[in-house]
């Protein structure tokens, strides 16, 4: 039963990890950001952080849970 909510979550997780890295906007755009943005080294709104640091933090669970699935599949 362990097992099978554990598949589950990681069933989810990894659909949400992809949706969130595909609807990310890429922030370098070329050459071109260069003449456009007047804040170049400027510090990250909160919102692009907030994502950076949930991303980070999914995908080590992502594979936490991986590994646990692959401990359980070995000792079955």
């Amino acid at each position: 039963m362990f097992a099978i909510l554990l598949k589950l979550v990681w069933i989810v997780l990894s659909v949400f990890l992809i949706f969130i890295i595909f609807s990310r906007v890429p922030r370098n755009q070329g050459l071109t950001s260069f003449a456009t943005k007047s804040d170049l080294f400027g510090s990250p709104n909160s919102t692009e952080t907030f994502l950076n640091n949930a991303t980070f933090t999914l995908i080590i669970v992502y594979y936490l849970i991986a590994v646990q699935l692959n401990a359980i599949n070995v000792t079955s």
